[in-house]
């Protein structure tokens, strides 16, 4: 899996819709965009998905913006991934949601694909166990360290 710059933008963007004291106030796409230095138009996309998959809501004209549909605690950094970027697997015939067979001999005695099931299961453990709201409380502490 690499994370494209659309699923780290998009992750930003979410993070960034996370860390707000008030997290149901809609914030306008101009102001993430400034915030997280994003191209406007690159986001204005990414945001526009993330609204279709139903993790954003929005509000269009004067006063209008973006905020989580879902508290930060119910939105996995997997989930974010998926939308944005499709399934989490080092090889295609890893994949759970987009399996494609490989042109090795035997599947299921396939070192590479044994080795590359563990580095799958390392990065969605991660992945989908990490919340949004994780994330907010984890750059928190850092700060206040600093």
């Amino acid at each position: 899996m690499h994370l494209s710059k659309r699923g780290e933008y998009g992750l930003r963007a979410l993070i960034n819709l996370a860390s707000r004291p008030d997290q149901q106030a809609l914030v306008q796409l101009k102001d993430i965009a400034a915030e997280e230095q994003i191209p406007l138009k690159f986001l204005e996309q990414i945001l526009l998905t993330l609204r279709n998959a139903g993790l954003v809501q929005s509000k269009a004209g004067r006063g209008g913006g973006y905020t989580l549909n879902h508290p930060a605690e119910g939105v996995t950094l997997g989930q974010v991934v998926r939308v944005l970027d499709g399934p989490i697997a080092p090889i295609k015939c890893l994949s759970q949601m987009a399996y494609e067979p490989c042109a090795c001999p035997d599947e299921e005695t396939c070192g590479l694909r044994l080795v590359m099931g563990d580095v799958r299961s390392a990065m969605t453990g991660i992945l989908d166990h990490t919340t949004l709201a994780d994330v907010t409380r984890r750059v928190e502490l850092v700060r206040e360290s600093v």
